[in-house]
């Protein structure tokens, strides 16, 4: 129990976030799995909890009140958040600036960067007091790039770049590794997410090549959490082979 690392996952129940877990709970991290669903989290406990101890907070990162009073709820085994994983994320939507939905662009901007910031607002303060801690800010390649129809989703993570950005330099003083990790193409509940549900559509982004898998994510977040206290991996970005950019994608059909 002295010794024990414990991790704060958003978006725990899915993709990314649940690989994370998953590769997490093998080698003995205390986690604390946040998500909206609750049947998926309880499945997760149930899953790793003869691996680790696992705690889970049933909340959304776009309600304010609710991260809080959620942080504020855990258990003191649980309660010293050593590192946080701001894992929580989506896109709505792949349209024109002109015809998109203005619901897709509050749920995109309430999300990944109002959510992110409420998240780490609830517990960057114990870090900064304890001068240690290390942030991972999960990212994409759309934060280093607009690609057509992309707009407001690009947007709000170029604004996740510029937060990481931020958090570095201004929890510098007190010794808080932060970092971000931007995958491009990742096989997961995202593409399902941006149609809507339209599995069709969801399915056609991912073939005639080999995309990246949530484990391969996981791998290169236990890489950077794992690394010698003055290691910080700062802004990293990952794509499958065949992608070089947000529209240059080598497809065999």
């Amino acid at each position: 129990m002295e010794n024990k690392i414990t991790v704060l996952i958003t978006g725990a129940t899915s993709g990314i976030g649940k690989a994370t877990a998953e590769l997490l709970a093998k080698h003995g991290f205390f986690l604390v799995l946040c998500g909206r669903r609750q049947e998926r989290l309880d499945e997760l406990q149930q899953q790793l909890g003869s691996l680790t101890e696992v705690h889970t907070l049933n909340f959304d990162v776009r309600d304010k009140k609710v991260v809080f009073k959620a942080v504020e709820s855990l258990p003191i085994p649980f309660s010293k958040i050593d590192i946080l994983i701001n894992n929580a994320g989506n896109a709505h939507g792949l349209d024109t600036i002109d015809e998109g939905s203005m619901d897709d662009w509050d749920a995109m901007l309430d999300i990944n960067v109002k959510g992110l910031l409420y998240v780490s607002k609830a517990i960057v303060p114990q870090m900064v007091k304890r001068k240690s801690g290390h942030i991972i800010n999960i990212g994409s390649t759309a934060g280093k790039e607009v690609y057509p129809k992309g707009n407001v989703y690009c947007a709000s993570k170029h604004a996740v770049d510029a937060i990481n950005q931020g958090m570095r330099l201004d929890l510098n003083a007190h010794g808080i590794r932060v970092g971000a990790i931007n995958p491009g193409l990742v096989e997961t509940e995202f593409s399902d997410v941006r149609f809507k549900g339209d599995s069709n559509k969801a399915e056609k982004v991912y073939q005639g090549y080999q995309p990246l898998k949530p484990e391969d994510i996981a791998d290169i977040i236990y890489f950077a959490i794992t690394r010698p206290y003055h290691v910080n991996i700062a802004d990293l970005v990952v794509m499958p082979t065949a992608q070089a950019s947000s529209t240059i994608v080598k497809k065999e059909l």
